[in-house]
């Protein structure tokens, strides 16, 4: 196999086909009224947002805008409403600011200086104001997760990765990226860095230490059983860079399963009793 950037070529058209098939089907599988999701103006948002409104009209779609004071964005608002004017959904402006002050205040060992712990309260807090417009209003939660971040572990468990379904969770972000200019969002847009707005100047890739166009690849080769050696000679790279990457990966296997249970009875939850989804 030969890695270079046309491996991640789609057919958009027929991806395109098969998302809206999948939310259209789930939504109507669950007796749901639509959809509630996230809306940063970030890039996987916006087009899992896009996807919900073509695959059962805006008008069942709720985008939910939430900011937050210490990392309150202007351009990411303008952003986010711009997407929904133009693909007809609807939207609510829910500020989180005093939400999370009450957390912080409530914690008796909370450290304002770790930004992580800190940045994973608010993802956290945004799950539950989703879940909440999802139970009040009969709708799913649908994630914004893309396939670079969610193998990569870069995500809160239980926070932005909490949702009921995850349309794109199965394309590199190069990928999102081409689809969301396929479906009609700007190219600025679609361009923009990822951040998952945690904290002030907070850049994925940064944090990453890699550019998604290098990280997809590397993706992709260890998703096709590919040697790091063969990555690494392909893509011109240390092989250290794979090896780093491929730890990580399956160090945070444990954030992408639900939690694990022992042995016991005859079949159990999550191992080996799984249900069929049926329509109701």
């Amino acid at each position: 196999m030969k890695l270079a950037p046309d491996v991640l070529e789609l057919d958009l058209s027929e991806v395109t086909k098969r998302i809206q098939r999948f939310i259209k089907e789930y939504v109507e599988n669950a007796g749901a009224n639509g959809i509630v999701l996230g809306l940063s103006g970030g890039i996987d948002s916006n087009t899992v947002a896009a996807l919900c409104s073509l695959a059962i009209g805006g008008n069942r779609v709720m985008g939910l805008i939430l900011p937050e004071s210490e990392t309150y964005n202007s351009r990411d608002i303008e952003d986010a409403k711009f997407v929904a004017e133009k693909f007809g959904l609807k939207t609510q402006i829910c500020d989180i600011t005093a939400i999370l002050e009450s957390f912080y205040k409530t914690i008796p060992v909370f450290d304002p200086e770790d930004k992580l712990c800190k940045g994973n309260i608010k993802a956290r807090v945004r799950m539950i104001c989703l879940y909440y417009y999802a139970n009040k209003l009969n709708m799913i939660v649908c994630g914004s997760s893309d396939k670079s971040e969610t193998m990569m572990g870069y995500f809160t468990k239980w926070g932005d990765a909490a949702a009921d379904i995850a349309p794109i969770m199965d394309l590199y972000k190069t990928q999102v990226r081409k689809l969301a200019e396929y479906i009609g969002i700007p190219h600025e847009l679609a361009a923009k860095p990822s951040t998952p707005g945690l904290w002030p100047n907070q850049l994925a890739e940064t944090e990453l230490g890699i550019k998604y166009e290098t990280l997809d690849l590397i993706l992709y080769g260890l998703e096709h059983f590919m040697a790091t050696e063969e990555i690494a000679e392909q893509l011109c790279v240390e092989k250290a860079l794979i090896e780093k990457v491929k730890g990580r990966w399956l160090a945070v296997e444990h954030k992408r399963r639900l939690p694990l249970a022992p042995k016991i009875e005859y079949r159990t939850v999550g191992a080996d009793f799984r249900l069929p989804r049926h329509k109701y």
